[in-house]
């Protein structure tokens, strides 16, 4: 049987497919009487948009089981968790270490009261302590979310202010592109707006340790975790559909959403992907370039479950000095499974690096891309410069189901320009608008049947309408994903870009919306709209993040402005929301109902036509757009 067959009976024979995977990965569940450790494998498997938030599709009901004992299956010598730095090799951790740690940070969180249903927070870098405090969290059925350092005050509370943490743990600084920055000053604001907070954890990346007088209920890292040696671990089984991860949406319309992911469909669909996808097993080590904010971090942790080693990077991905650091960090530890985004590789081929020229990458079988869609030059960098033997996947999901909707195929040719096939289990078809499939054009990409790790709820959403809106409302009882995608010849498929406004540069979601926070809170500034600009070049295509401002009467927008409205978002936010791109304009068009559109926006700096101008208040408005001379720079 093909792999393309095998989809197609999976597709077809969900029930099935879905227990012979849980099956055949050993998942580790009570048991009854007889011997089952599930009433059914699917219920309600034909209302895939549930009608409220209790009668959606429910997966292994009965179940009972625990995310991290499946993580923490081994308790032997052998390599678990490896963490580099832009400066080399920080540390390794063995099973055997990871077990003790999260152990002792499991007992940590029992004594500060914390149990099945709280929420633990961590503002880190991708250091083995984000591991650590996640799997602790779960062992006891409390639910992680996570941001990256990088973002800034009011980042971190439109996410983790929703949620309301009981702990959060945060590192005293970070470091990139051969800079250290504090965080400690961000902390105190952030604590001091989170009213839920029981404690704060700081973890130290120097051998100093910061001064956290200032913060309140805080406590060292290493303190909280010598305070309980010798904990037992001991892990809470709960039901299938428990809640383990909060991620967030990318905040285009407001504040983001928070995604809610059970256990039990996030350990199928993962083990799924690693297993059957990228044929994964206890004597590989894998690496992905990502960062605590990424939903790629959870698919990169949950590799420990197969029983292999993973490797942590915190710095940039191609640092001045040391541009060839991630492929030397993939000799030295013999990475066979290297994953990154299509914006890195197309970077690193601009910067003139030839990793197989620099490196020993002969154990390298699988290279794995995300983010974005990757271009066809890339294919060739690929085999050309990095390693021929290698199988290159691009894959593509989303922080909506924490996973993907197509990906890799061991078994199968690599085409370029195309993903290899559609996961596993995953009904993915291409749609028109008009919600009838199509070949051999590009459409809406979309899932017509239930999988596993569809979320379970939005966090503070008790009726699902929230829910149901995000994917169900433009063709009904059908996920409709927001990516404009092609199902090729091959039977592989294409992505060509977001169907909706969402920013991606360099594979970061980004939503317009915390940048207009960020923008208009100065007094210059009277609105914006924010899109991308996207160029081809023979490398690939490059998406540029460009904001247009409309200016308070009398105010120009020079370099002194320019900055200012720069430094503001970087603050506020995140260096991946600064815009490449800052013009200025007189009017920004709007929809009849008051709402900016950005889509507009999009379509007339890319000279194309915008076909609904009828929407549009002021469709006069969009004459500034086209040819603006700051697209030129």
């Amino acid at each position: 049987m093909t792999s393309h067959a095998l989809w197609n009976w999976s597709v077809s024979h969900p029930a099935s497919f879905w227990e012979a995977l849980w099956q055949y990965c050993d998942v580790i569940a009570d048991r009854d009487a007889s011997g089952r450790s599930y009433d059914a494998v699917l219920l309600g498997g034909r209302r895939m948009a549930p009608p409220d938030a209790t009668l959606g599709p429910r997966w292994f009901p009965g179940a009972r089981l625990n995310f991290a004992e499946h993580l923490l299956t081994r308790r032997d010598d052998h390599t678990a968790i490896v963490s580099w730095t832009e400066q080399g090799k920080q540390s390794a951790l063995s099973y055997a270490q990871l077990a003790d740690q999260v152990a002792r940070c499991a007992a940590a969180l029992r004594a500060e009261g914390v149990g099945a249903g709280d929420r633990v927070a961590g503002w880190l870098p991708n250091v083995p302590e984000a591991v650590i405090v996640m799997l602790a969290a779960s062992s006891i059925g409390a639910i992680w979310s996570s941001c990256s350092p990088d973002f800034g005050v009011e980042g971190v509370l439109d996410r983790f202010g929703q949620i309301e943490p009981t702990i959060l743990v945060v590192a005293d600084n970070y470091q990139y592109a051969g800079k250290r920055v504090d965080v400690l000053a961000r902390v105190q604001h952030v604590t001091s707006r989170l009213p839920s907070l029981r404690a704060t954890w700081v973890v130290s990346s120097t051998d100093v340790s910061a001064n956290i007088a200032n913060l309140a209920n805080a406590a060292h890292w290493n303190d909280v975790l010598a305070a309980h040696d010798n904990a037992e671990l001991v892990f809470a089984r709960l039901p299938f559909d428990h809640p383990l991860y909060i991620l967030y949406s990318s905040g285009t319309t407001g504040l983001p959403k928070c995604i809610v992911h059970g256990a039990g469909g996030t350990l199928l669909q993962h083990l799924k992907e690693h297993v059957l996808h990228t044929d994964m097993r206890a004597t590989d080590t894998m690496f992905y370039f990502t960062t605590c904010g990424w939903m790629m971090w959870n698919w990169l942790v949950s590799a420990l479950a197969v029983g292999a080693t993973i490797v942590l990077y915190d710095g940039a991905p191609i640092p001045a000095n040391d541009p060839s650091v991630l492929w030397r960090m993939a000799a030295q530890e013999r990475v066979s499974v290297f994953g990154t985004s299509a914006k890195y590789l197309s970077a690193l081929e601009k910067a003139g690096v030839r990793p197989r020229e620099l490196a020993d990458l002969s154990r390298l079988r699988c290279v794995l891309s995300t983010g974005s869609p990757l271009a066809e030059p890339s294919y060739d960098f690929v085999y050309r410069d990095i390693a021929p033997q290698v199988q290159l996947a691009s894959i593509s999901g989303g922080t909506d189901i924490v996973s993907c909707f197509a990906l890799g195929d061991p078994t199968g040719a690599v085409y370029r320009g195309e993903l290899q096939m559609r996961g596993l289990g995953m009904a993915v078809d291409v749609w028109s608008e008009h919600g009838a499939p199509v070949r051999g054009e590009a459409g809406e990409l979309v899932c017509t049947a239930p999988f596993p790790s569809m979320p379970i709820a939005f966090w503070n959403d008790p009726d699902g309408v929230k829910y149901r809106a995000a994917y169900f409302e433009h063709f009904p009882n059908v996920w409709r994903h927001g990516d404009w995608a092609e199902i090729t010849s091959h039977d592989g498929l294409i992505i060509h870009g977001r169907s909706d406004a969402t920013l991606n540069p360099g594979g970061v979601r980004i939503g317009t919306a915390e940048i207009y926070r960020q923008v208009e809170s100065l007094p210059e500034v009277l609105e914006s709209v924010v899109t991308e600009h996207t160029l081809a070049d023979r490398s690939g295509t490059e998406a540029r993040v460009v904001l247009f401002v409309r200016l308070a009467p009398g105010v120009t927008l020079d370099e002194t402005l320019t900055a200012r409205i720069r430094r503001c978002i970087r603050d506020g936010t995140s260096p991946h929301h600064v815009p490449r791109i800052i013009g200025a304009v007189s009017d920004i068009p709007r929809t009849r109902s008051g709402k900016i559109s950005e889509l507009a926006v999009r379509e007339v700096i890319h000279g194309r036509a915008v076909k609904n101008l009828e929407a549009l208040a002021n469709p006069e408005s969009l004459a500034a757009f086209a040819g603006h001379p700051a697209l030129t720079d």
